[in-house]
């Protein structure tokens, strides 16, 4: 069914872990009548969380995505919903559901408020500039304080919070909301219905100030937003009609100048429908936001793609799944075109073509059928062999490259290995697949021991994908111990002369460079290479060879074999011989330029520190900051939430295996603890001399 694009929304709901996303969501598929029945995360039969994996833990492991249909003002909307994860371990999947994302719903917990996994979606937001509403859940729990969340939504992420509604009560007294717009109290009542149906009554006497003063601040937040608004409130604000006051909220919403800000208690079945009218009126349809840029691959121009059914097709793989029944399925975000069953496609990165062999309407992990979807839509297809995330696919004869996305590196490995002969090649073809899906799990074999190890972004990421190796692809296998991916760097500039001579009868090998290798510069990573090459010393076509030479180099350190975290190489001189010289010669001579310099330049070992922030009673405080310290750790602050006290610091990766339990341990289970990847930073000397022996199992004199 073709819906009319303004009808349409592309939404995420992202928060910190347990913050009540899923809940909210599974409340949302109730009340757009796609379930009958609500799924609660706590019994482990929430619609989203379909993974057995999610299911036990009560946690969200991978983006799911759905599609609900929602009456608001007598008129149909589209909802094309992706409920992310909020543990940090899995923040891939949060990163590319934004890429592909018009809106968001930012749910914060009326308890914790601002918690450091809702710093981190929201950076990521900003980043592909994601309008968004934000939910303040949980508001019957006790310690709920709407305001005061709402100052932390403006302190800690530098937002403009705006409330569009204000709470009835709080905790158990927590029965409903004051529609600030409409100065309405809209009331559910605890019954069957399940929270269906509710009331709308004149707001309650004690309350008619509060929503007079905050009424006001909503109003004046919105007309600052729009010169002409502004003038007419200042002369006349009677003359503002409802329906322009809201296009002008959602204007200023649009373009983030203002965050509007609900308030609920989904477990308690209140606030969700009104957030969905919310999501209706305040976040944009795929023609609201600016048309989709990229590149045209034959010569490098930009070009723009119109949100339109009729307009050149481009979309965008932003997830790769495998699917017991229907193989591997692509989510696709369509930008612009009609995408149909059995049409070719081309993906300009592969340089191949496609045929579309399905397309199906997502549903959590369930499929329905469709035969064409159109600009502005969400969808599953069936049919690529080479498709990889970031990808894009356009129309065979009009092709354009969208921006893909980028990955933050893994930070820790384990080693694995297949328990039994048959094991063994039923484990290649399931990592082969699990490294499709997720594009920071990552597979090598280790040269050394002929070990194969796998890395992620931290030991439940590791833990989930062994435990999905051993249920879905049922490969018994034997895994080591955590081990941390470390990285190496250079302290000081080193000049540097390689000439690379090679005779072996006939034509040989020349090559002649002179380098300044030395630190990158600062916050850059991977190689910055400098030509300063003046004339004809070198012949230009072999310039990229040497710069290919030192950059294939960076994943072979000098010290231990890690990868080289950042590396500046200046071309300063050199020769070449007419006939012996080539690329290949080039090549090789910046490789043993790079072994040979970079072992002089005083390479130092880096570590991935971690940003930790515990919540813990007062009680148990001594305890931890004195574990931190044992653990290397640096205490950045402590505050005060809720009677509840904050402890934030920076500890490196290597001393928090197992932390959790530790922590459990220390405060009779009463604490608990995120964490999240911040830095790499430089081993003191002693320490790096030890790691290195240990990992080569030897004393280093």
């Amino acid at each position: 069914m073709k819906t009319d694009l303004k009808h349409t929304r592309n939404i995420g709901i992202m928060a910190h872990i347990d913050a009540g996303k899923t809940t909210v969501t599974e409340r949302i598929l109730f009340y757009t009548g796609i379930t009958h029945r609500i799924g609660e995360v706590h019994d482990g039969a929430a619609t989203m969380d379909w993974m057995v994996q999610e299911q036990e833990r009560g946690i969200t492991i991978t983006s799911a995505a759905t599609t609900a249909y929602w009456n608001h003002q007598n008129e149909d909307y589209k909802i094309n919903i992706i409920d992310t994860p909020g543990h940090v371990d899995f923040t891939v999947e949060v990163e590319r559901s934004l890429r592909v994302l018009d809106g968001a719903i930012a749910v914060f917990c009326g308890v914790g408020g601002v918690e450091p996994q809702s710093e981190t979606v929201w950076r990521q937001a900003n980043k592909y500039n994601v309008p968004r509403i934000a939910l303040v859940n949980k508001m019957d729990r006790v310690g709920a304080d709407f305001f005061s969340v709402v100052n932390e939504i403006r302190d800690k992420l530098g937002a403009n919070p705006i409330p569009m509604q204000i709470p009835i009560g709080s905790e158990d007294d927590f029965i409903g909301v004051i529609d600030l717009i409409e100065r309405k109290a809209v009331i559910w009542h605890e019954d069957e219905t399940m929270g269906v149906k509710y009331t709308m009554e004149e707001v309650p006497e004690e309350y008619v100030e509060e929503t007079e003063l905050w009424r006001e601040r909503l109003v004046e937040a919105v007309a600052v937003s729009n010169e002409s608004l502004l003038e007419r409130f200042l002369e006349d604000r009677s003359s503002i009609t409802v329906e322009e006051f809201m296009a002008c909220t959602r204007k200023a919403t649009i373009n983030m100048e203002i965050t509007p800000v609900f308030c609920g208690s989904a477990f308690k079945n209140k606030g969700v429908q009104r957030l969905l009218d919310g999501v209706i009126s305040l976040l944009p349809s795929p023609i609201d936001v600016p048309a989709v840029e990229g590149l045209d691959p034959d010569n490098d121009k930009t070009l723009i793609r119109e949100a339109k059914a009729d307009a050149p097709l481009s979309a965008l793989a932003f997830k790769i799944a495998t699917d017991p029944f229907v193989g591997r399925l692509a989510y696709l975000r369509v930008y612009s075109g009609t995408l149909k069953e059995g049409i070719m496609v081309y993906n300009p990165r592969s340089g191949k073509k496609d045929r579309v062999n399905r397309l199906y309407q997502m549903h959590a992990n369930k499929q329905n059928p469709i035969s064409e979807v159109y600009a502005g839509d969400i969808v599953a297809a069936v049919g690529f062999k080479n498709l990889k995330t970031g990808d894009t696919l356009c129309a065979v004869n009009n092709h354009i490259v969208l921006e893909t996305m980028s990955f933050p590196a893994p930070v820790i490995n384990v080693a694995i290995e297949p328990k039994t002969q048959a094991d063994i090649d039923k484990m290649s073809l399931a990592l082969g697949k699990l490294t499709e899906e997720d594009p920071t799990f990552q597979v090598k074999t280790d040269q050394d021991t002929g070990q194969t190890i796998i890395s992620g972004m931290g030991e439940l990421h590791l833990e989930i994908l062994i435990d999905r190796l051993k249920r879905e692809f049922k490969v018994e296998c034997s895994q080591g111990e955590p081990q941390v991916n470390y990285k190496e760097a250079v302290s000081i500039e080193i000049i540097h002369r390689e000439i690379f001579k090679k005779q072996s009868g006939g034509r040989g090998k020349f090559a002649d460079i002179s380098i300044v290798l030395g630190p990158a510069p600062e916050k850059t990573v991977g190689l910055t290479f400098v030509n300063e090459i003046k004339g004809g010393n070198i012949p230009r076509e072999f310039i990229p060879a040497i710069e290919k030479g030192f950059t294939q180099s960076l994943t072979n350190g000098p010290l231990a074999g890690f990868p080289v975290d950042g590396l500046k190489v200046t071309l300063k001189d050199g020769s070449f011989h007419s006939v012996d010289s080539d690329a290949l010669a080039f090549e090789i001579a910046a490789k043993q330029a790079f072994k040979k310099a970079a072992a002089k330049a005083q390479p130092v070992l880096l570590e991935p520190i971690m940003a930790a922030e515990v919540l813990t009673p007062e009680e148990y405080m001594g305890d931890i900051i004195s574990d931190f310290n044992k653990r290397r750790g640096q205490v950045a602050g402590i505050e005060t939430k809720a009677g509840v006290k904050i402890i934030k610091a920076k500890v490196p990766l290597s001393e928090q295996f197992g932390y959790v339990t530790g922590l459990r341990n220390l405060s009779s289970g009463r604490a608990t603890v995120s964490m999240e990847f911040s830095h790499y930073e430089e081993v003191e000397p002693n320490l790096s001399k030890k790691i290195l022996e240990k990992i080569s199992g030897k004393s280093l004199v």
